[in-house]
């Protein structure tokens, strides 16, 4: 009786071991599945830039939006589940794109590393930022065109600009700078997906990337330089990246009138399909590094 009772305990054990492992896999499928997946979000924080990118390793967050906007972009952190910020890139030191650095992200996330065009500002927001990276230790890097960061999961970040003579000479004083031709810009890649991130990039920046990489900065999608100023988005510029998209990061009646009609204008010529958060609200693009989507929280493409 007892090696029956022994046997039949043991037959119970492998029964239940067996359907653990059936229940499981496709859960684990589940998994792979996602991890294959890119999401990118132009998150609605007004006037401002600030764009969250979801790898299957790493969150990384481009620009922190405007000082007055900051319960905005808390709250849009929120809303995507954000826990920690792996890598922190700051375009340039206007405070439409970083006025969120030190009261949401540097004061409620944990930051790994923050990247920059490594060169000295007078801006108050920058003084106080730079002071914060000290006293937590968080390291920081200076961008410059040929950089390139891995973002985790096959996805990778290559810099155009500013060029590299441009952050030495810049890096030199705080005087005679012009922060908007300064910005970051690269290009984010996942497969055959590629985005362009333009910061407020205008033509005098623009021309320099066009002159040295022509095609290689084409992208399937364009993040709009300046809020869809008139000053960017040059026609060589344009011609170059061929984007199929267009994402405008803007405030609702705004004082500068963003999107500018001229650069609506050429990205309707090219027709492009063409997002706006003023409009749209978070604008989400989303990956497999084949085919993706664009998903607007309200409304469509114009």
């Amino acid at each position: 009786m007892a090696a029956i009772l022994s046997l039949s305990l043991f037959l119970t054990g492998c029964g239940g071991n067996t359907a653990d492992k059936d229940n499981a896999a496709p859960a684990g499928a589940a998994v792979t599945e996602a991890a294959q997946n890119m999401t990118v979000k132009m998150l609605n924080v007004g006037q401002g830039d600030a764009i969250l990118i979801q790898t299957p390793e790493q969150t990384v967050l481009i620009d922190t939006s405007d000082l007055d906007e900051q319960d905005k972009l808390r709250n849009e952190l929120q809303k995507a589940g954000v826990k920690r910020i792996d890598k922190l890139i700051l375009t340039h030191p206007h405070a439409d794109h970083i006025g969120g650095v030190e009261g949401v992200v540097l004061r409620d996330y944990e930051v790994g590393e923050v990247y920059d065009n490594g060169m000295p500002s007078k801006s108050k927001i920058y003084t106080r930022y730079m002071k914060i990276l000290k006293q937590k230790n968080i390291k920081r890097h200076g961008l410059a065109a040929g950089d390139e960061l891995d973002f985790g999961g096959g996805v990778k970040f290559k810099v155009y600009a500013p060029e590299k003579a441009v952050v030495e000479k810049g890096s030199k004083t705080t005087d005679n700078h012009d922060p908007n031709n300064e910005s970051v810009v690269g290009r984010l890649i996942f497969g055959d997906f590629s985005m362009m991130f333009t910061g407020d990039a205008e033509k005098a920046e623009e021309m320099p990337m066009v002159n040295s990489y022509g095609k290689e900065l084409k992208s399937t999608v364009l993040k709009s330089g300046h809020h869809g100023s008139k000053t960017s988005s040059s026609k060589e510029f344009l011609r170059e990246v061929a984007p199929e998209a267009a994402l405008i990061s803007c405030g609702t009646g705004n004082d500068y009138g963003h999107p500018h009609e001229p650069t609506m204008k050429k990205y309707r010529v090219m027709k492009l399909k063409i997002y706006e958060t003023d409009k749209n609200g978070t604008i989400t693009v989303k990956t497999d590094g084949k085919n993706y989507t664009i998903e607007p929280e309200v409304g469509d493409a114009q």
